[in-house]
């Protein structure tokens, strides 16, 4: 089987992204401040009274002391960012969560269209190249074969 470059750098830019993704993904920015954790956790739960916004956005008076719990929980330093979430969400019934977590049911709501859209560029392509090489192993038509669909169509019309 031989290996045409071509596919060699496609395959080098999968392995490129990859890496570029997963870096990116679990790339930790170092400590960070009691501002910057109550606004990242403010920033991934909803309002309970506002339509669309989340709690850091919005400043409806439960968002108000939401956020403000928020802030005594980050200041306490006995949770972690995951655990206020998960506090806050199953005293709300789970309802309350803008950006799904990244494990269980919830990664798959996200990683699944995104795997099916990949595989269906793929499958296509390799579908149309397919087709491709079959349509240039037949070849062009002859004037035999010209002559073959119109003696076939001059039955079809009696």
């Amino acid at each position: 089987m031989k290996v045409r470059p071509r596919t060699v750098a496609w395959v080098v830019l999968a392995f490129v992204v990859a890496g570029f993704l997963a870096v990116g993904a679990t790339r930790d920015t170092g400590p960070r401040t009691t501002d910057d954790r109550v606004e990242a956790i403010s920033k991934r739960i909803a309002c309970a009274v506002c339509d669309g916004e989340s709690v850091w956005e919005s400043r409806s008076t439960s968002s108000v002391s939401l956020s403000r719990a928020i802030r005594s929980d980050v200041e306490a330093g006995l949770l972690s960012d995951d655990e206020i979430i998960e506090r806050i969400t199953s005293a709300r019934e789970g309802k309350e969560l803008l950006v799904p977590t990244a494990t269980g049911i919830e990664a798959l709501a996200w990683a699944l269209p995104a795997t099916a859209f990949v595989v269906a560029v793929v499958g296509l392509t390799v579908a149309f190249r397919r087709w491709q090489a079959n349509a240039r192993r037949l070849g062009r038509a002859t004037d035999d074969d010209y002559a073959l669909v119109a003696e076939a169509m001059s039955h079809d019309e009696q």
